[in-house]
């Protein structure tokens, strides 16, 4: 995954939609599968709308959120690094409805090659997804709901927050279904954690049209410890 800030790969896929083989546009319903681990790695994904949840699925049949992308991020490109096509590390699932588009790991790769610049943007966004990746482990060891939906938020008020003048809001319609299945909790204790947050008597996140304001991190980030 790599996530833009200048849009450089954007104008790349936009160059590529003039060609013989233009890039693939997709949509995804929330929940729904982009790809599953063990499926071979044969394109690249650059995401224009929504956001997209990346974990690992283990033998117990537990799986683990390593990464949420962004609008302008691009993904299924680990099988450049390791040069193995044959196996998908990770199970893709849209977040939240999103709008992406796909072309073939050849075309991608013969773009680095055209464009050297590229190499260097890709690894600046693969060190913030590993940063990202850190977080949210750290996030779930923690074995307090609370302390786990407070990392979380912290972590969205990071990567997808938007700061005005009443704190930091989440630019994501969050249910509280897809916040548990985040954090691994139930969508009753999510519910519930979230409305102590709300509390009038200290209101430290606000929500409107499933869309998270965070009013002060400092106290969200010490009010589960």
């Amino acid at each position: 995954m790599v996530m833009m800030q200048d849009k450089p790969i954007a104008s790349v896929f936009q160059q590529m939609a003039g060609g013989a083989f233009p890039p693939v546009l997709e949509t995804f319903d929330r929940n729904k599968t982009i790809f599953f681990p063990g499926d071979p790695a044969e394109r690249v994904y650059f995401l224009t709308k929504g956001a997209v949840k990346l974990s690992r699925v283990y033998e117990a049949g537990e799986e683990i959120t390593v990464a949420l992308l962004r609008e302008n991020s691009v993904f299924g490109v680990l099988s450049l690094i390791t040069g193995n096509k044959s196996d998908r590390f990770y199970h893709a699932v849209a977040f939240t409805p999103v709008e992406l588009l796909s072309v073939s790991i050849e075309q991608f790769t013969k773009a680095l090659q055209d464009n050297p610049e590229l190499s260097w943007i890709m690894l600046r966004g693969l060190s913030s997804r590993i940063l990202q990746t850190e977080m949210m482990i750290e996030t779930l060891a923690h074995r307090d709901m609370g302390s786990r939906l407070a990392s979380f938020l912290l972590i969205l008020c990071r990567d997808f927050g938007i700061p005005n003048g009443n704190g930091i809001t989440i630019d994501l319609k969050l249910s509280h279904q897809a916040i548990a299945e985040a954090i691994g909790s139930t969508r009753v204790t999510v519910t519930r954690l979230l409305g102590d947050l709300r509390d009038e008597d200290n209101q430290v996140i606000s929500i409107q049209k499933k869309k998270i304001t965070v009013h002060n991190p400092v106290a969200l980030s010490q009010q589960f410890n």
